[in-house]
Parts: C-alpha cells; sequence; structure tokens
C-alpha cells in the first residue's frame, strides 16, 4: 500500500478528511488537480455561515496552513484523479499527472471529495439561444461592470447570494431566471430590493442579444404562470449551477448525478459538495470530510460505520 488513505479533491472537504486522518495517525496522500489546496473558496469574498471567518481567502489560507502542519499527509497538487477502483482489499486510484504517464495508488481506503463542476447552457433544459454567446459566469463579474446596470442573471445558484452580501452598496438591478426547481435557491435573496427573481419554464434569447454592446439584451421566457415577458436587461451572466465531477470507476451516482455515502463501496468514502446537492456548504463540506476520515479509520478496525446516509432526492443528515 502507498498510504492509508488516498484522499481525491483538495478543497474544504478533502482537507478536512487530511486533518482529521492525521489526528488519527493515519497517512494519507491527498490528490488535487488545481495548482493550490481550496482554489474555489478563494474565489469567495464573503463568508457568512462558517465560524470564525468572513472570507474564503482567509478561510483558504488558514486551511492551507493546517493541512501544511499535519506531518503524516502527502500533498500532491496538479495531478488529477481520473479513476477509482474498489476491490475487497484495496482501493486503487489511477492519477495522470501534467506531462507524464498515469500512474496508480494505492490504499485500503479512498475518501472522494472532488465537488461539483459548473454547468453551462447546453446543460439545461429551460435555456435556449445562448450558443454562441459570451456569457461569463456571475462569479467572475467585476462589480463595477454592473454598477447602476440592470443585469440578467441566468439561474439562481449561491454565487448570486455571495454577491449581494459582498457587495451591499452596489447600485443594480438583477433580474434573475430560474427554473421552479431551483425555488430554494432563492429564498436568500427575495428579500433584497435590487433583485426580481422571475420562475421560467423556458427561456430564449432574442436576435437583438448578438448585437454588439450598447444594444440591449432581450430575453423571451414562459414563466411558471404561463405569462409570457421579454425581458430586457445591459448584461447577462450565467449562474446555472453545477454538478458532481467524480473519477470514474467504483465511485457510484445516484439518478440525479450525485454521490451518496450510503451507496459507495464498503471502502469507499465520499465526502462534500458532490453527496447531494441541497447540502452544498463550506461548513457542511469540511464535516462530511472529517467524517469520512473517520468512517475509514473505524472501517479499518473491523469496526462498524454508518456515516453521512443521504435520504432519496438528496435530503438528510450530513
Amino acid at each position: 500500500m502507498d498510504t492509508d488513505l488516498l484522499i481525491i479533491g483538495g478543497g474544504p472537504a478533502g482537507c478536512a478528511a487530511a486533518v482529521m486522518a492525521a489526528s488519527l495517525e493515519m497517512r494519507s496522500v491527498l490528490i488535487e488537480s488545481d495548482d493550490a489546496l481550496c482554489g474555489a473558496l478563494r474565489r469567495i469574498p464573503v463568508v457568512g455561515n462558517v465560524l470564525g471567518f468572513t472570507s474564503g481567502p482567509g478561510l483558504a489560507a488558514a486551511i492551507e496552513a493546517d493541512v501544511a502542519r499535519c506531518d503524516p499527509c502527502r500533498v500532491s497538487v496538479g495531478r488529477r484523479a481520473t479513476r477509482v477502483d474498489a476491490f475487497d482489499d484495496r482501493v486503487e486510484v489511477t492519477v495522470e499527472p501534467a506531462r507524464a504517464h498515469a500512474s496508480r495508488l494505492t490504499a485500503p481506503y479512498a475518501v472522494v471529495a472532488t465537488g461539483v463542476g459548473p454547468l453551462g447552457p447546453e446543460d439545461v433544459g429551460w435555456l435556449s439561444g445562448a450558443e454562441g454567446r459570451a456569457l461569463s459566469p456571475l462569479w467572475e463579474a467585476d462589480p463595477a461592470e454592473l454598477a447602476d446596470r440592470t443585469v440578467l442573471v441566468l439561474g439562481a445558484d449561491r454565487p448570486l447570494g455571495t454577491l449581494a452580501r459582498a457587495h451591499p452598496e452596489l447600485t443594480t438591478r438583477l433580474l434573475v431566471a430560474y427554473p421552479p426547481e431551483d425555488a430554494y435557491k432563492t429564498e436568500e435573496i427575495r428579500r433584497d430590493s435590487r433583485v426580481e427573481p422571475v420562475a421560467v419554464r423556458r427561456l430564449e434569447f432574442g436576435s437583438s442579444s448578438a448585437a454588439a454592446p450598447p444594444a440591449p439584451i432581450t430575453a423571451e421566457v414562459l414563466t411558471v404562470e404561463g405569462e409570457r415577458r421579454t425581458l430586457t436587461a445591459d448584461i447577462a451572466f450565467l449562474n446555472l449551477g453545477s454538478a458532481p465531477a467524480p473519477p470514474g470507476g467504483a465511485v457510484a451516482v445516484d439518478p440525479s448525478g450525485y454521490c451518496p455515502p450510503a451507496r459507495q463501496h464498503p471502502r469507499v468514502f465520499t465526502a462534500g459538495d458532490l453527496r447531494s446537492a441541497r447540502f452544498q456548504r463550506i461548513a457542511t463540506a469540511m464535516g462530511s470530510g472529517g467524517e469520512a476520515a473517520l468512517g475509514a479509520y473505524y472501517a479499518s478496525r473491523g469496526l462498524p460505520t454508518d456515516i453521512g446516509a443521504m435520504a432519496p432526492g438528496g435530503a438528510g443528515g450530513g
């Protein structure tokens, strides 16, 4: 065996698993495809639901320092785990380092915490006419670019709430078009007077959207109430949400595309955002990472484990 525990993903969940494993004197290898740990967290300017921290970069720096202090943990960044194979006595993880051949690492157990990746217009059925348009994700938006403008936001994912909390002084009008199944995501921004949520069954960009900027962006929508409306804005951004990005092989996926812990091979533990659509929070990701490492520790000693079980549809205990 190369180590006691293989951890795939260097976000809050994977790092929490590494810290927990180290506290239990388990050796681990943490594999992260990005060039640094907690890359996505560093792009979140305001954190409002994590004890002790108010900004993503500050929390990311603290997590990175904690992992660096874990002597039993070997961090391997810039390498992507492409496959997990689980057997009766071990787990094998195929890793592709940059500019080199794929290699395989072996351990008794693995924690998979690869998180989620952004959805594109082609991934959702309610949006059409966006092909070929230069639509940036909302989390990349420069607040100065939004000032005193009407902004069409396609989707109600959490970066919208982050933007609103981070820039309460920003004078802008946010037209937020979202499908009815994402209504729960709008709760945290509905009281913001700058936001107009529009639940839609269909949105199609108008031909004027292809015109050069200063021309307005127009979109025809069919609302959930059956009303047809034309939305007009100065600029548009994607905020469609995300989908799990697990490696291939033995990681079990449910019909929604997520990877609930209860469905996994006994030697594979999932943690973080890829467990469930409705539990994508930094705090729950960290808790689930520590819980996954504990599960591997107890399993290595022949003790029963029952962690992170999710009910069908993504609701359940974390």
